[in-house]
Parts: C-alpha cells; structure tokens; sequence
C-alpha cells in the first residue's frame, strides 16, 4: 500500500488519459493519492477529480512563483476550502522559489506568511515548496511557530543540516524521483538518515520522474521506483517502506484509512 503525497494529477498533462493514469496506479499498490492545487485553474481541476475518485485527497493553496496574484479574494477562497470541503487536507504548496522571478521575493515571504497564519487557523499542515531559498523558509517557519501544525518538506532537495531543522519544526521530508538518479549523493544520504516515523513518500508527477523512466512524464504508478530505491538504501523491505510511508502520511492527514 502506497501513498503518492503530492501529485499534479490536475495538470494538462494527464488530460487525454487519467482514467487509465489512475487505474496504472492502482495496479502498482497506490492506495491513496494527494492532488495539489495551487493556482485558480489547478484548484479547481483538483476539486473535480476529488469528487471522481474516492482515493484522491486535496492540498490548496497560493504557489510562490504566483504570489503576485494573490488577493484578498484568493486567500478567501482556500480559508472557505480547508474550513469546508472534506476532502482538503493541508494547506499548500505554499513557500518559497527564488529561481523563478514572477514574484518579488518580498511579496513571497508575505504571501507565505499569510498562508501560514491560515493553516494555523483552520488546522491544517503546511506542504512546502522551496526552491533556491531553504534558509529564508526555515526562518520564516521559524518565525511564524509554524510547527504548530507542522507538514511536509515536498520534493526536499536540502542539505542534512536543512533536513534537521525542519524536524525540529515537526515538518516531514517527502522525497520523489531524483532519489533514484545515480548522481543524487544528498538525496540519498537524506533518504537513509530521515526517522522512519517522518518519511513521506510523493511523485510531483508529471515532473521529476524516477528512473528508469527519467525524460518521460511521471505518474502516481511510478512512485513505487521511489519506494524500492529508499527501501534498498535503508536496508529494508520494500512492503514495510511503504507500509511505514503510508501510515506516516495517513497520520500526518489525520486520514483514518491506516494500514491494519
């Protein structure tokens, strides 16, 4: 049993054939999928396809590489989601990216907070999103107590050091497709030193796709190549690295659907 915690199953990427992408899933042992809505469009694709699957679960939120865009509007309508909607359970991907300049890093870091301030009030976990920017986003988190209600480090490409940090948060290390890359030294020591009891699991599909389909789009199927990669690094059994990794999030999510 397998939980993909962060899949854009909403992209235009999986438009012509998500039956088949999720019934690919199914037959690889994933049970249970989070969609990530970040924008208007991705928001409302991921509620659509929440109400088609009993499986899928939603995180919403105001991506930073869009924090230009945020109103009062927008901010409105995620606080009505996570208060209201049964199937939303976090907040994100909220964060950080300073590799792309849409948005002023400044107005970055007050849209964060802002959503962060948000999740605490609705009691939700936060799912991150951090590129090029881990030390502003672990002060921000810092500062904003936000291990309050804790979450996820999606896609985490930190350092040991990073990695530390964040547990102290009470945030998750979720790691996807670049674990299996042969070159990846930090992600795959990460992978062997991450507590067993915050490991998270995720695809960020279409992007970041594991071997040995790297350079093809990724799906939810293929988080089982991140299972088996960590399993193997960890010395362990594939069933119960995903046995643990599911449990994890189910707990994270307060998702009573745990493995027995």
């Amino acid at each position: 049993m397998l939980f993909d915690t962060h899949a854009h199953l909403n992209d235009d990427a999986f438009k012509n054939d998500l039956e088949k992408t999720v019934n690919r899933a199914r037959e690889a042992g994933v049970k249970l999928i989070n969609i990530v809505g970040f924008d208007d469009k991705s928001i409302k694709r991921a509620l659509e396809i929440a109400e088609l699957y009993d499986e899928m679960y939603l995180t919403v939120g105001w991506h930073p590489v869009e924090a230009i865009d945020f109103t009062e509007e927008k901010y409105n309508m995620i606080k009505d989601l996570a208060l209201n909607h049964k199937k939303v359970i976090a907040i994100g991907e909220i964060g950080l990216d300073y590799y792309w300049d849409k948005s002023p890093k400044e107005i970055q870091k007050e849209v964060f907070r802002k959503q962060i301030k948000l999740a605490k009030e609705v009691k939700k976990p936060i799912v991150i999103h951090c590129r090029d920017a881990m030390a502003d986003t672990l002060k921000i988190l810092q500062e904003e107590n936000a291990k309050e209600v804790g979450g996820i480090m999606h896609c985490f490409s930190g350092s040991v050091e990073s990695m530390k940090i964040a547990l102290k948060e009470n945030f998750h290390i979720s790691l996807a497709g670049p674990v299996t890359y042969k070159n990846a030294k930090t992600p795959k020591e990460i992978a062997r030193l991450c507590p067993s009891d915050r490991l998270l699991l995720e695809t960020d599909c279409p992007y970041l796709t594991p071997s040995p389909y790297r350079g093809k789009r990724n799906e939810s199927s293929y988080v089982k190549y991140v299972a088996q990669e960590i399993a193997d690094l960890r010395e362990m059994s594939y069933e119960k690295l995903a046995s643990l990794t599911y449990n994890n999030a189910c707990n994270l999510f307060k998702i009573k659907n745990k493995e027995r």
